[in-house]
């Protein structure tokens, strides 16, 4: 026969044995994507530079940074649009917040908006994707190192002009143009332009064949705005 005192001894046994599983069993450590602030798209939305406009380039960001494990934050697609009518245009130095920023590796690329258009720490090694990988860039198969900005490299837009800069702000697949700047820092000389991350040179077009033949995928950068 088991008397209540013995059960009630076998029941707290019984805790004492969970409590030290459960001290033992290892915690997961959180995942190098947590605390990433900054990285280049690992892919686009797959129609050249029609991004969906700006919302749909932020939703991107977000998307890709969620499905990495880094999702925590607003993220704000890089890129300028040129104004339409009355309205206004955007300046991609606007959209992404005070800094500071850091790849998936913790290495800080700017502290400060006035850092990342100056003295940053761009460069092939840092300016990786969501999942920790490098861009392909000049000298590599393929030579991916094209990004879409449509910016100066102030990161503001251009004024309003014959040629377009931004693919109609990121909606056009067919007619247009967009600035790019060069991932890796690296071109045809030794430029400035050449080695721009923002503001190297147009585009041939805006569909996928056309990105792809000056050197680019549609990719962009993403910046956590908060």
């Amino acid at each position: 026969m088991v008397t209540g005192s013995t059960t009630t001894r076998q029941a707290a046994a019984l805790a004492l044995m969970a409590a030290g599983l459960a001290a033992c069993t290892p915690t997961q450590p959180p995942s190098p994507q947590a605390s990433m602030t900054f990285f280049v798209t690992s892919a686009g939305p797959g129609k050249g530079a029609d991004l969906g406009g700006l919302e749909g380039a932020d939703k991107h960001c977000a998307a890709l940074a969620s499905a990495a494990g880094g999702g925590k934050y607003t993220w704000r697609a890089y890129l300028s649009t040129t104004s339409v009518g009355n309205a206004p245009g955007t300046n991609a130095r606007d959209r992404i917040g005070n800094g500071p920023w850091q790849n998936v590796k913790g290495v800080v690329i700017a502290r400060n908006v006035d850092e990342l258009h100056g003295a940053n720490k761009l460069t092939k090694e840092t300016a990786l994707t969501e999942k920790g990988a490098i861009v392909s860039g000049r000298g590599d198969t393929p030579n991916n190192h094209d990004v879409l900005t449509g910016s100066t490299s102030e990161g503001r837009r251009f004024a309003p002009d014959p040629t377009d800069t931004t693919c109609r702000n990121w909606t056009s697949s067919t007619t247009g143009n967009a600035m790019l700047g060069h991932s890796d820092r690296t071109g045809l000389d030794e430029s400035a332009a050449a080695k721009s991350w923002n503001s190297s040179h147009l585009s041939r077009g805006c569909s996928v064949e056309a990105l792809r033949s000056t050197g680019g995928a549609g990719l962009f950068y993403c910046f956590a705005a908060n």
